[in-house]
């Protein structure tokens, strides 16, 4: 059980960190420029908040723990976060008007990479402190 949290809150800080530099230092006025009247003014922190638990979640059960190295952590990271972000990616493309190729595209290699990114470090850090813990 200890495992299992100290996997969560590290993938969950790692990730947390990752997409607020993207979001809201790299990206943001870019983001802006594309997608123009289809963002708030403030993102919903609820629904935000449910999106990043639930996330991690899925990348802790389905990534993290099963995993045997940091590397196989970040290729299977990278998997989910193709899958996932490539789903939320094109349905958008495919349904919304303004959101483009270029959106879509580069919002589904950060989410690869992010998660990917996320789940390694999550493994890492969990396989270094979860030693100590037992």
């Amino acid at each position: 059980m200890k495992k299992a949290l100290i996997a969560y809150v590290a993938t969950l800080l790692a990730f947390l960190l990752l997409d607020g530099l993207w979001l809201g230092v790299l990206m943001a006025p870019t983001y802006r420029e594309l997608l123009g009247s289809l963002m708030l003014e403030k993102p919903l922190l609820v629904p935000a908040a449910v999106f990043y638990c639930l996330y991690v979640f899925g990348c802790v059960v389905f990534v993290v723990l099963p995993s045997l190295t940091w590397q196989r952590a970040a290729r299977f990271g990278a998997l989910l976060g193709l899958v996932a972000y490539g789903t939320y990616d094109l349905t958008n493309w495919a349904t919304l008007r303004g959101w483009s190729a270029q959106v879509s595209l580069m919002d589904w290699a950060w989410g690869t990479f992010a998660t990917a990114l996320a789940c390694a470090v999550g493994f890492f850090v969990t396989s270094r402190v979860g030693r100590s813990v037992r």
